[in-house]
């Protein structure tokens, strides 16, 4: 099965795996899971029953190796999960207790490099060798490749552009507190899970919107979908939210543009893709703010991959360290 590789995503809610084509990049047997549990030996029995069903009979031996990409910050190539807030996990020794549950090499990176990796091999940026993979959903993250390698850093943690800091603590002006345990991350005003949030906070203290009579009055199923709609009807609210969003999004990723003059930007991620009108206004201040020497060159694409890229990627990575 030397053409195949296998690959696992492995977010805060559900765990994916799949046989990769490696010569194509198109996805095999898979199986999904959702997270019961979220104690590291927990988690990795879950990881080791959705290897063992997409890998078939021979399991992860007669694969050689396996790829994870975990939604969390990893150390270099050790294996080890620094901080994954949304599986709680710090310090976690992930790589070695995959190992010895499965039997093969294991290689762990952060789900936004996979990602960037599966985009550059087989989706949006599969002709060029500097690209920035920007994903906003739950949370904000990115993944690089320069000169057609992965670049994960000194330490490994090379892409975090969601906990760049964009609201400093100031006296009287308390900023937004991140998942990472930081204040004033990107991702604590960026993220899918904190743009909700915020708006459910909000409008509750009484702000003035539609998106509550969108949500059916229920501000529990508020998303950043339901402020998309809300925008697009001309809602005041949610205009001025989006704006907020796009700025912050817009300077941060064109700075790192800037910084590192890819080719191609390929923007993704379910809140991005769901709400074009966001999108367009994080595009045009990309644009904007970029230098006019790196803009000159930059291409902006969508993502192609969609949730397969981070599998892909995790896949073909994990390939690489199987054992001759």
């Amino acid at each position: 099965m030397a053409g195949q590789a296998l690959g696992v995503d492995l977010g805060g809610t559900n765990v994916r795996a799949a046989v990769v084509e490696v010569e194509t990049g198109e996805l095999g047997a898979a199986s999904r899971e959702a997270l019961a549990v979220r104690d590291p030996d927990g988690v990795v029995e879950a990881v080791a029953r959705v290897v063992a069903a997409a890998a078939g009979p021979g399991g992860a031996r007669a694969l050689g190796a396996v790829g994870v990409g975990v939604a969390g910050q990893v150390l270099g190539e050790t294996g080890v999960v620094l901080n994954a807030p949304n599986l709680g996990w710090r310090d976690v020794p992930l790589g070695a207790l995959l190992e010895g549950r499965l039997g093969v090499p294991v290689r762990i990176v952060n789900d936004l490099s996979a990602a960037a990796w599966g985009e550059v091999r087989f989706g949006a940026a599969r002709d060029v060798r500097d690209a920035l993979v920007v994903y906003v959903g739950t949370g904000v993250g990115s993944g690089l490749v320069l000169g057609g390698r992965l670049h994960e850093g000194a330490r490994g943690v090379a892409g975090e552009i969601g906990h760049v800091r964009v609201r400093p603590p100031r006296p009287g002006e308390p900023a937004r507190r991140c998942g990472c345990g930081a204040v004033g991350c990107l991702e604590a005003y960026a993220g899918g899970a904190n743009i909700a949030a915020r708006v459910r906070a909000e409008l509750a203290a009484g702000a003035r919107s539609s998106i509550g009579d969108l949500a059916g009055g229920d501000l529990s199923r508020v998303t950043a979908g339901t402020v998309e709609r809300a925008a697009a009807g001309g809602d005041a609210y949610a205009r001025q939210l989006w704006e907020e969003v796009a700025e912050l999004l817009g300077l941060v990723v064109a700075g790192a543009v800037t910084l590192l003059n890819p080719r191609r930007l390929v923007l993704g991620g379910g809140v991005l893709l769901a709400c074009p009108s966001l999108y367009e206004a994080v595009e045009w201040r990309v644009r904007s703010e970029t230098s006019r020497t790196a803009a000159a060159t930059l291409e902006v694409e969508r993502a192609a991959r969609g949730d397969e890229a981070g599998v892909v990627g995790a896949a073909l990575l994990g390939a690489a360290a199987r054992r001759p």
